[in-house]
């Protein structure tokens, strides 16, 4: 039911964005209108890895809807958004079940599969999908190699979009995979002590790995549909675009450790007396661990898409020269 509402609503986005293409493609020299093609994969592929991920579990309906939204947006605004969305949300996936039956034992709100709803899915691609829309607006449905130099805000936006999605991709990767991992309990980041598994702003070494590989999956999966959609003269003149791969294990880096920061100091962790894993709410009897009860986990990782968006951008605008 509600799967079957988004899609009634994604045609009449569609059909708008279609109509306004055209409009503003009439007084902008700049803007580039997405062929017909374009439009029927942006609105077939969503639905394929929606109807997928509810098949595996990876998503529910509420998940899947507003995926077909998310997936619609990053896709009409360019084939690379789209191949960093895919590479988030499978290689995301298959972490998140990463030894899925400790995880059990671990995790307050474990979901068989790792199912993700509605808020998870905006909290984690929603940042990247209102970038995605400041692209288009810049230049269109159009595939364009990062120029910062010649083209500064087209790749200013793209940047932002793939730094978005390698941070989710990169705090995923930490969370599922460092929580489940090594033989001791993670270091607090801002208390420096060792916490329990699953306390917010717990860090590890492998963790802290793990999101640098996270990052990177976005970045090869941006960079390899970059080559495969761009013509040699769309590359001539501009920068080395393979320093795109280095940028996402950045994002996929600092990404985890904004979101760390954030839910050390600002999400509360306690130890309930009577359960085994921590939990995220105080109430009688739970022993204070580390934060304060202000944000949830998806405000937190709302708020690290964000500023990870904002911020590599920024990074790659005054080092990219470098790695010409």
């Amino acid at each position: 039911m509600i799967l079957a509402l988004f899609l009634a609503c994604l045609l009449p986005l569609a059909t708008l964005l279609w109509a306004s293409s055209f409009f503003y493609s009439s007084f902008s020299a700049d803007f580039v209108s997405p062929p017909a093609w374009h439009w029927g994969f942006s609105f077939l592929a969503p639905v394929a890895v929606a109807v997928h991920g509810l098949r595996r579990k990876r998503i529910d309906q509420s998940g899947a809807a507003m995926g077909l939204i998310v997936g619609f947006l990053l896709t009409i605004s360019c084939l690379r958004f789209f191949a960093s969305l895919l590479a988030f949300f499978i290689s995301a996936s298959k972490a998140t079940v990463y030894r899925s039956d400790l995880k059990k034992k671990i995790e307050a709100d474990f979901k068989e599969g790792g199912q993700r709803n509605w808020v998870q899915v905006v909290s984690n691609a929603g940042p990247a999908s209102v970038f995605a829309i400041f692209y288009m607006w810049e230049v269109g449905s159009v595939d364009l190699p990062v120029n910062f130099g010649k083209l500064y805000s087209a790749s200013w936006y793209a940047i932002a979009v793939m730094s978005a999605l390698a941070c989710a991709s990169g705090d995923t990767f930490a969370s599922s995979i460092g929580l489940v991992s090594g033989n001791k309990n993670p270091i607090h980041i801002l208390k420096l002590t060792r916490v329990p598994r699953g306390t917010n702003g717990g860090v590890s070494l492998i963790g802290t790995l793990s999101s640098l590989f996270g990052g990177l999956v976005v970045g090869v999966a941006f960079y390899i549909v970059e080559l495969l959609v761009l013509q040699s003269g769309d590359l001539l003149g501009a920068p080395a675009q393979w320093p795109v791969i280095l940028y996402g294990g950045l994002a996929g880096f600092l990404g985890s450790l904004v979101d760390s920061l954030l839910g050390g100091a600002l999400q509360f962790s306690g130890k309930h007396p009577k359960l085994d894993y921590v939990v995220e709410r105080p109430g009688p009897g739970v022993q204070h661990i580390s934060g304060v009860d202000i944000l949830d986990n998806h405000s937190v990782n709302l708020l690290a898409s964000l500023l990870t968006g904002l911020a590599v951008p920024y990074v790659a605008a005054q080092t990219w020269i470098s790695f010409s």
